[in-house]
């Protein structure tokens, strides 16, 4: 009796051990859990920060667009007007030429307003390009939105 009683306590004692042992790897592994937690977390905070800041830019993106559209038709017009005052002036020129009065004045006028036409059309053309350059940089924008949208996918089917 006494034989197996000591061998039933060197059992409890190895169970004690090894109860031990897994209690801590247990807390081991809680404390990594609690860890990854943490990390998600702070991931996911600024995963959302950068989700954020690029809403953020897509609106300002989104004005500087409908800005440089504004601008595009406003100068459109201002050239339409340009266009129509120097047709005027080709006419008035031509008339001026059949008289042969005051043909100096004309060809400056025509002069002038071709330098303005030349202005509004050559402004016309960065305002076209500042606003292709702004779509270019929503498309880049919304392609990154789109990835945005798989990583968090990617993320909740890894969970």
């Amino acid at each position: 009796l006494k034989e197996e009683n000591a061998i039933l306590r060197s059992k409890i004692n190895k169970l004690q051990i090894l109860s031990e042992t897994q209690a801590d790897k247990m807390r081991k592994l809680e404390k990594k859990l609690e860890e990854n937690k943490i990390k998600e977390e702070k991931e996911a905070q600024d995963l959302e920060a950068m989700v954020q800041h690029v809403e953020q830019n897509l609106q300002l993106m989104t004005k500087r667009a409908v800005k440089a559209e504004n601008c595009a038709a406003k100068l459109r017009q201002e050239n339409a007007l340009l266009q129509a005052e120097l047709r005027n002036s080709k006419v008035e020129n031509e008339a001026l030429r059949m008289g042969q009065a005051g043909l100096a004045a004309a060809k400056q006028n025509a002069e002038v307003a071709l330098q303005h036409l030349l202005q509004v059309t050559s402004s016309s053309r960065a305002s076209i390009r500042q606003l292709l350059s702004g779509a270019e940089s929503l498309q880049l924008i919304a392609d990154l939105l789109k990835s945005i949208d798989r990583i968090s996918e990617v993320s909740e089917d890894g969970q």
